[in-house]
């Protein structure tokens, strides 16, 4: 079933120089990308992104952590785009990412672990049009 999800390369990425590299997987799986822009994370968008998590302790960090220096957006289609993904990145934690997923060879440690894509196609389809509205 061909779908949509959303991507973030964090600032981790983005200060790494390793946008390419991880743009290359995606466009080694045949993902096809639709939109992209680059933008810095205002504290307003990170709240509404991290609604689940924003009433936690370390919120701030996280919130801190992600706008600080501009970050990559893309908006991937492809056959089951989603759990192809997240495959290919691995589990949150880059530490406990296997050698050959996108975490496991880049990330260092749960917050710093290159890439926010989306877990659902519904939060996919929120967080496209929160990321691309009118799109």
């Amino acid at each position: 079933m061909n779908e949509e999800t959303l991507i973030i390369l964090k600032p981790d990425c983005m200060e790494a120089g390793k946008c390419g590299a991880v743009i290359s997987r995606f466009e080694a799986e045949g993902f096809t990308i639709v939109a992209s822009n680059v933008q810095l994370l205002s504290s307003e968008l990170l709240q509404e992104h991290y609604a689940h998590v924003a009433h936690l302790p370390f919120f701030p960090e996280i919130e801190s952590f992600m706008s600080s220096r501009p970050v990559l957006v893309l908006l991937l289609s492809g056959e089951s785009v989603i759990a192809r993904v997240r495959a290919l990145l691995g589990p949150t934690n880059s530490e406990e990412a296997p050698k050959g997923t996108i975490r496991g060879d880049m990330g260092t440690d749960r917050m710093r672990n290159m890439v926010h894509a989306s877990d659902s196609p519904e939060s996919a389809a929120i967080e496209k049009a929160r990321f691309f509205p009118g799109l």
